[in-house]
C-alpha cells in the first residue's frame, strides 16, 4: 500500500483556519509554505507563533521541505524579534504529542523573546546516564537513521 499524504486543511483545527483567513489573528510574516502569527497567549512581549500551512500534526508529519521553510522562518523571526524587542534572548520552543506537551495539534514552532529574569523556567532533571548507555542510544538511533527514507 503506498504512503498517504496528509491532507492540506483540517477544517477543524485552528491553525488551518488561522492559515486560510478564516480566523483572525496578528500576522507578522507570511510566505507559501509558513505563516508567523502573534501568540494571544503572549509569554512576553513579541511572542510569535511560526506554522506550516498545510495541516501537520507535527515534526514527524514534515517532509524535509516543509521542515527547511517552517525552521528558515522561525529563524527570520527570532532575528527580528530580537531586533523590534531589544530582547536579550529568545528561545525557539516546539513540542510534539501529548506527552511532548503538544497541546495545538498543527505543527507549530514558538518564538519567544527572553530576557533575564522574566520568570520563563525551562528545566528538567539533568540524569548523567554514563558514556555506555550513551553509545547504546546512539547506536540505536543511528539505526533508526539508517531507515529513514
Amino acid at each position: 500500500m503506498p504512503p498517504t499524504t496528509p491532507p492540506d486543511h483540517d477544517p477543524n483545527c485552528v491553525f488551518c483556519r488561522i492559515a486560510r483567513g478564516e480566523l483572525p489573528s496578528s500576522k507578522v510574516y507570511e510566505d507559501a509554505d509558513t505563516l508567523a502569527i502573534m501568540d494571544i497567549q503572549s509569554v512576553n512581549p513579541g511572542h510569535m507563533l511560526v506554522l506550516v500551512k498545510p495541516h501537520r500534526a507535527n515534526v514527524y508529519a514534515l517532509d524535509d521541505a516543509l521542515a527547511g521553510a517552517v525552521f528558515r522562518t522561525a529563524a527570520r523571526m527570532a532575528r527580528v524579534a530580537k531586533k523590534a524587542t531589544g530582547c536579550q534572548g529568545v528561545t525557539l520552543l516546539q513540542a510534539n504529542e501529548k506527552a511532548g506537551a503538544q497541546t495545538v495539534f498543527h505543527f507549530h514552532i514558538h518564538v519567544l523573546p527572553r530576557w533575564e529574569g522574566d520568570g520563563m523556567e525551562l528545566a528538567w532533571p539533568v540524569k548523567n546516564p554514563p558514556r555506555e548507555a550513551l553509545e547504546e542510544m546512539a547506536a540505536k538511533l543511528r539505526e533508526a537513521l539508517a531507515g529513514e527514507v
